[in-house]
Order: C-alpha cells, then sequence, then structure tokens
C-alpha cells in the first residue's frame, strides 16, 4: 500500500510539475520573442507617460480611460480607438506621435506620446 501511494504521489508531482513548467504565447509576438504592447493610460490631458519604446514588429496599443473620455490615433498608421479598447500595427523603426483623438477640454491639444520604435 505505501509503494502504491508513493507512487502515485510522484506521478502526481510530475505532472504537476511539467503543466507549470510550458511557456504559453498570447500571439502578440515580435521576431525577437518579446512582447510588444504599449498600454496607455489616459487622464484629463495627458497620457501616463510622455514616451514609450518598443521593438518594430506587431504592436498592440491598450487605451484605458483613468480619467475623462479619450481616444487616440498614432500617426503614420491605421490605429484608432475611441475610448477603452485595443488596436494592432506592424511598425517599421521610428518616432510615431499618439495624440488624443476626443476632444476633451482645454489641454486636448497638449495631450501627445511618443512611442519609439526600435
Amino acid at each position: 500500500m505505501k509503494k502504491l501511494l508513493v507512487s502515485l504521489f510522484m506521478m502526481v508531482s510530475i505532472l504537476a510539475l511539467a503543466a507549470c513548467g510550458g511557456e504559453e504565447s498570447n500571439g502578440s509576438e515580435n521576431s525577437s520573442g518579446a512582447e510588444s504592447t504599449v498600454d496607455l493610460s489616459a487622464k484629463n490631458w495627458e497620457f501616463e507617460q510622455d514616451t514609450y519604446t518598443v521593438p518594430a514588429g506587431e504592436v498592440t496599443f491598450n487605451l484605458k480611460n483613468v480619467e475623462g473620455y479619450h481616444g487616440i490615433e498614432v500617426e503614420g498608421t491605421d490605429v484608432k480607438i475611441d475610448g477603452e479598447g485595443s488596436a494592432t500595427a506592424t511598425l517599421e523603426p521610428g518616432e510615431y506621435k499618439v495624440k488624443c483623438s476626443i476632444q476633451c477640454g482645454t489641454g486636448h491639444d497638449d495631450m501627445i506620446a511618443t512611442v519609439i520604435v526600435e
């Protein structure tokens, strides 16, 4: 009986380790294997960061409105999000301006961030 319990315990342990050891891809990776995501938090008249840096390739933009109602447009791309959401584009190296696309008040024109693609 003892041998059966020990064997059963070892099999369960091996299965648990095998299940935890795998690495799953979420589909948002570039050729170097690094995930390319720009998480933008927008509040009245500013983004959480002025500059975001990502590797060239497929980049997913995620917009969350923390304060107020905002949208984004990424110049030189087809990326446009009204309200909260996500959009993906394939970007070449360079700098891209992210602007608020929804008139949000007196500081709207200054609501700009830069994405540096390396």
